[in-house]
């Protein structure tokens, strides 16, 4: 069971579990057993599907878990065989240059914050469990420990779909396989699945998708065995390089994407579309090409 904190007057009170998991039903399945928190990423009871809205949820639900001191360890994980799909066209059906300044400001914001306060504000251990393939495995990257299915796909795909590699996932290749070894996975956008990752230094363990959860509860509980204090500053430890990172070159990487895309070069958007289906996987009734 999880070690209760004694009672502090004067305290504010954190948004209670109850309330903030349904708050964000729409992007997570939420639960919680003695003191472990799953986040479970979704769309409608399937893949987690790429969308603005969600892209800026995420940011705020890091802060609300994190402020939550029942909380103890997180794991988080995609739903089904994909990290995370969507789809390019869907996104950018209004091009970035036509944006109003406003949303181009909130944009950079929660570019920003969703890495800023996965490490920032979430002050227990974490652990990815990344079920498959997808985008945006920077924040999975940056846990304390990355557990991963044998086709995940670590990629980064801004380069070849016409952008610059900003969001994050390209520093987070630096600092962890390397500055040139990132360097040619920024420009080429070549797969990075689960042996790859594994030999690359990118994730822990490479595990069937069935053992993927078990494994990352098996950890959890493993953690939880130990004093509070002794997680708590194990985790400080294992996340200050990548606060350091974060400070140093996050705001730089996501200027330089944004200037890239308000820029507005003919033709950036069709290489992103060109994309689609490596994006959203194949659909019901296609086959994926090989």
């Amino acid at each position: 069971m999880p070690e209760q904190l004694s009672p502090w007057d004067g305290r504010v009170t954190p948004t209670p579990f109850e309330e903030y998991s349904k708050k964000y039903e729409e992007f997570f399945v939420m639960t919680r057993r003695d003191g472990i928190i799953e986040l479970r990423m979704h769309t409608d009871g399937g893949p987690f599907r790429h969308s603005w809205v969600g892209h800026n949820a995420w940011h705020q639900a890091w802060a609300e878990v994190g402020n939550d001191p029942e909380n103890e360890v997180l794991i988080i994980t995609g739903t089904g065989e994909r990290w995370h799909t969507g789809d390019p066209a869907e996104l950018w059906h209004t091009p970035f240059p036509q944006w109003s300044t406003d949303s181009q400001l909130k944009m950079y914001g929660d570019m920003v914050k969703l890495l800023e306060n996965f490490v920032s504000a979430i002050d227990i251990p974490t652990i990815a469990a990344v079920n498959g393939p997808g985008t945006h495995c920077e924040f999975a990257t940056a846990c304390d420990i990355t557990l991963c299915a044998e086709d995940a796909d670590f990629f980064d795909p801004h380069f070849l779909g016409g952008g610059v590699p900003g969001d994050g996932m390209g520093l987070t290749l630096q600092h962890t396989i390397g500055t040139k070894r990132a360097s040619y996975y920024m420009y080429t956008g070549e797969p990075i699945d689960g042996p790859t990752a594994l030999r690359l230094g990118l994730v822990n363990e490479v595990l069937p998708r069935e053992r993927l959860l078990p494994r990352a509860w098996e950890i959890a509980e493993m953690m939880m065995a130990r004093p509070r204090a002794s997680r708590l500053l194990t985790h400080a430890i294992a996340s200050r390089p990548w606060k350091r990172a974060f400070v140093d070159d996050l705001g730089f990487h996501t200027a330089h994407q944004l200037w890239g895309m308000a820029i507005g070069e003919a033709g950036q958007l069709d290489k992103l579309r060109q994309m689609t289906e490596r994006f959203r996987g194949p659909q019901a009734g296609e086959s994926s090409r090989e």
